[in-house]
């Protein structure tokens, strides 16, 4: 019986190279291997990163489960962060929407709905997590690990999410927006100027339509490089002006060219969004 309460006072879990001990206190501490190079590191240290400390530390715990760490412990095949995240985008729907609506009075519809889905999306979310260092303390598989799934993208910017959405159960509404727009508001006042979240394709499409009664002609200049590292150069025609860009898929190669395009033909952004 006496083990027992101590058993229920705190757990324990390895597997492969990760750790994880809950004790009473909240200097929790997650033991990692990264390359070869263990790693100790505490959640109170995120908690002074993110800038909110929690009454319940079990959220932010699960907000760090990636779904792949079930897939080899099957304690936490049915525990990962994906709810939160689902609840953490809702709550970050909300915000930025508020915030657009009372800051853009005089946008429309359509133009509140392009920002916000440029500033929610993957690249801005994940570089606010890098920022934080999120990705250290990720509960991985051993195959995400060594895949590189600390630095992947949508791994960061769903950690963002579950995290936003633990606050919100940890306090309420306003304590998550507080935390929310202290991380977005900037990308939200000056989405005109981040190249890396601009949608150039459908810029260039709205601009040559407005101004020229034409759609943009994309077309596949070459493919050079082995199957498994394609690159690509497309050229985009609007008229007789021709832009050009590359990148390792089409989609990417496309973007690079419309956004040179935008450049000859003299499209201000910010009188787009």
């Amino acid at each position: 019986e006496q083990s027992s309460r101590k058993r229920d006072k705190s757990w324990t879990f390895k597997l492969f190279r990760v750790r994880w001990t809950q004790c009473s206190n909240r200097n929790e501490k997650i033991q990692i291997k990264i390359k070869g190079i263990r790693v100790e590191v505490k959640l109170e240290s995120l908690e002074k990163e993110i800038g909110y400390f929690f009454k319940n530390i079990d959220l932010l715990k699960t907000s760090l489960v990636h779904r792949s760490f079930g897939n080899e412990n099957k304690k936490y095949r049915k525990i990962n962060n994906e709810r939160l995240e689902l609840l953490g985008d809702a709550v970050l729907d909300l915000v930025v929407t508020e915030y657009l609506y009372k800051s853009h009075e005089n946008s429309t519809e359509g133009d509140l709905a392009k920002i916000k889905s440029m500033v929610v999306s993957e690249p801005v979310l994940a570089e606010i997590s890098k920022k934080m260092d999120v990705g250290k303390y990720l509960l991985l598989s051993k195959g995400e690990e060594m895949t590189g799934g600390r630095d992947r993208s949508s791994n960061l910017g769903d950690a963002f999410e579950a995290i936003l959405g633990a606050i919100y159960l940890d306090s309420n509404f306003e304590t998550a927006k507080k935390y929310a727009l202290s991380h977005i508001q900037d990308s939200i006042d000056h989405v005109d100027k981040n190249e890396d979240i601009l949608d150039f394709k459908t810029i260039l499409q709205e601009y040559s339509q407005r101004e020229y009664k034409l759609i943009p002609i994309y077309q596949v200049v070459k493919e050079t490089g082995p199957d498994h590292q394609k690159v690509f150069e497309i050229a985009v025609t609007v008229g007789e002006v021709v832009g050009s860009g590359t990148g390792k898929n089409k989609k990417s190669a496309e973007q690079s060219a419309a956004k040179e395009l935008c450049k000859k033909l003299g499209v201000k952004i910010h009188e787009t969004l």
